[in-house]
Order: structure tokens, then C-alpha cells, then sequence
């Protein structure tokens, strides 16, 4: 009992210190403070409205992705980047552009990417990917590594060692490491960045000796030995 009435008294001390500097303060600068107090509905008002907004526009997004996410999973690649006149459900594209800064948008992002190269359209597809924000942790890493492999099918091979490698650090882990360092090998020997690929085969051999990807590796290292 004693501590919390000596907790009361501490607070009501402290009340009493700011409601003295307070009207103090005010009455010196109650000009200002009017303007302040306007400032402070307007900011008030502003987050009030953006949480507000935030929530609806989720909620719209993930309503409107349902279509469209299940023609993408039925491999419906067109009818799910661009939806149903008919049934008027929109498509990924339009979901992405719509919704961008929603979880379901950020989702479309991804489906489109992948659509677009399942139909071979691999420019639009790096569009996509290069919006997708990409989580943290082991579920990031296929979006990066997805993004390294649309930049091969479109002979950028320079550009896709760099994601691989990207996809490797990402996550690291005895599985997605090694197997993105030897696409990163892979990309680099494409590229004829013999040095590099040496490096890649290498830091597999040293790091990962168990993994699938080690005797690879080694498959590389022949190749490369080939070009000197």
C-alpha cells in the first residue's frame, strides 16, 4: 500500500511541475500554439487517415487477387496477368499497379514475374521482380534467384552472377547457398568471367564439400581449365 501511494505521489508531483510550465509556456507563446494545435489535428488527422486508408486498401487487394491467384496456380498464365472482361475480375497487372504497397499487391508483383516468363515474356517479367519487395530470411531467396534466372534467358549474364550471388547471401544455408553459387559460377563462365566462375566453384568446394552442387563444381573447374 505504502509503495503505491508513494508512486501517486511522485506522478502527482510530477503533474503539478508541467501544469505550472505549461501555463507559464502558454501564456508567453499562445500565439504559437494556436498554430500548433492546428498542425497537430492536421498530422492527427493525416495518420488517422492513412491507417484508415492502409487497412481498406488491404482489404481491397485481397479481395481482388482471388481470381487472378487462381488462374496463376491452375498455370492460366494469361488469364491470370490480365484477368476476365467477362467475369470483370482484374489480373495481376492491374492488381500490382492498383495495390503496390499492399501485402496482395506485393504478392501480384511476384505472380506476374513469374507468368510473364512462363510465357516467355522476359522483359515485362524483370519489370515485375525488380518491384517485388523481397522478405527477409530462406523465403526471400527464390524471388532473387527467380530474378538471376530471367536475366539468363535474356543473355545478361554479367547481371545474373550478380543476383545469383545476391541469392546465395541472402539466406545462408547448406541448401539455396550452393546451389545459387553455382549458378553464380555458371553465369560468370557464361559471361566469360573465368576468374570469377573459378571463385564461385571454389568457395562451393571449400564451404559446401558435401552438397550436390561440389561436384559441379568440379564439372566447372574441367571447363574452365579448358580456357586457359
Amino acid at each position: 500500500m505504502s509503495n503505491r501511494l508513494s508512486k501517486d505521489e511522485l506522478e502527482s508531483d510530477a503533474l503539478v511541475t508541467s501544469y505550472v510550465r505549461a501555463t507559464t509556456f502558454y501564456r508567453e507563446n499562445k500565439g504559437l500554439l494556436y498554430g500548433g494545435l492546428i498542425a497537430l489535428f492536421v498530422v492527427v488527422g493525416g495518420i488517422f487517415w492513412y491507417i484508415t486508408n492502409s487497412a481498406a486498401q488491404e482489404a481491397n487487394a485481397a479481395e481482388s487477387i482471388t481470381f487472378a491467384e487462381q488462374q496463376f496456380l491452375n498455370g492460366n498464365f494469361e488469364a491470370a496477368l490480365y484477368g476476365s472482361d467477362e467475369q470483370l475480375e482484374p489480373g495481376l497487372v492491374e492488381i500490382a499497379n492498383r495495390y503496390p504497397r499492399t501485402t496482395a499487391g506485393n504478392l501480384a508483383f511476384y505472380y506476374a514475374a513469374v507468368s510473364h516468363a512462363e510465357i516467355g515474356d522476359y522483359e515485362s517479367a524483370l519489370e515485375m521482380i525488380k518491384n517485388f519487395s523481397t522478405p527477409s530470411g530462406v523465403m526471400g531467396v527464390a524471388p532473387i534467384t527467380l530474378q538471376g534466372n530471367i536475366l539468363m534467358q535474356l543473355e545478361r549474364y554479367s547481371d545474373a552472377a550478380r543476383i545469383f550471388e545476391r541469392a546465395a547471401e541472402w539466406d545462408d544455408n547448406s541448401s539455396t547457398t550452393p546451389f545459387n553459387l553455382l549458378q553464380a559460377a555458371e553465369a560468370s563462365y557464361a559471361a566469360g568471367d573465368y576468374s570469377r566462375a573459378q571463385q564461385f566453384a571454389n568457395r562451393i568446394k571449400r564451404d559446401f564439400p558435401n552438397s550436390q552442387q561440389a561436384t559441379q563444381a568440379i564439372r566447372i573447374e574441367g571447363l574452365l581449365s579448358a580456357k586457359q
